[in-house]
């Protein structure tokens, strides 16, 4: 007996931003959330630069236009962040 196990790419329908934490849900019905901090063009950026995300290439990526920032969804999910994760002292 043969199975098959397709690896499904995650695809995001839906990106915001909630104080500095941003936002994507999932075709699958995930939320998934990360900190602006753990990228350094969106650690930089403002409030009101990073409402701006947009889903691109047919949701396989977040998009930012007025800072040139870009993120793949797969690469979000999957953990893969420039910069460690900041503790409040």
């Amino acid at each position: 007996m043969n199975i098959t196990n397709f690896a499904i790419e995650p695809v995001a329908i839906r990106g915001w931003v909630e104080k500095r934490m941003i936002y994507m849900e999932l075709t699958d019905g995930r939320v998934v959330g990360f900190p602006a901090d753990r990228f350094r063009i969106l650690s930089q950026a403002s409030d009101e630069q990073l409402r701006e995300v947009q889903i691109e290439l047919g949701g396989h990526a977040l998009r930012w236009g007025e800072i040139d920032e870009d993120l793949t969804v797969a690469g979000v999910v999957a953990g893969r962040f420039q910069l460690p994760l900041q503790l409040a002292a």
